[in-house]
């Protein structure tokens, strides 16, 4: 892969899942240029990160809410971090915004299931992935805290 096509492809993964330079160029001269097998490696990295960091103490966070358009549901989810720099940001934010969502939608009993299921934004991603993606972009330990789903 010639250097102008490498760099193209590195702003775009940058641009798609927010993560550092040198890292996704690695990631793409592991995999020879081959952007979905990158994603993957990348992915797996992630998992290894967020593994090493779920030891670390969790002291902040925020709560979301959902309430959809007919009233009748109403879900309310926790989702923690360690620093208050974390949940100030905007895709932390938003992430915490679609879990909530997520939890309307989808009714499940438990967190187990909740990070099972396919996200309902993208069938090609369970909902873990959004956490563990948070986790490789900020570098802190972010887990699901509690959540509560009321229906009429």
């Amino acid at each position: 892969m010639d250097n102008k096509n490498m760099i193209e492809l590195v702003k775009k993964m940058r641009a798609e899942m927010g993560l550092g330079i040198m890292e996704i160029k690695s990631a793409l001269e592991e995999a020879k240029g081959d952007e979905k097998k990158a994603k993957e490696i990348l992915k797996e990295k992630g998992f290894e990160k967020a593994k090493k960091k779920a030891e670390r103490e969790i002291k902040a966070g925020r709560v979301f809410t959902y309430t959809h358009s007919t009233g009748t549901i109403g879900v309310m989810v926790e989702l923690l971090c360690e620093t208050d720099f974390v949940a100030k940001n905007e895709e932390f934010m938003a992430v915490g915004r679609d879990i909530a969502l997520q939890v309307a939608a989808m009714n499940p009993k438990n967190d187990k299931e909740l990070l099972k299921q396919d996200y309902i934004k993208d069938g090609s991603m369970k909902v873990n992935d959004l956490i563990v993606g948070l986790v490789a972009k900020f570098g802190e330990n972010i887990k699901l805290g509690r959540f509560e789903r009321f229906e009429v």
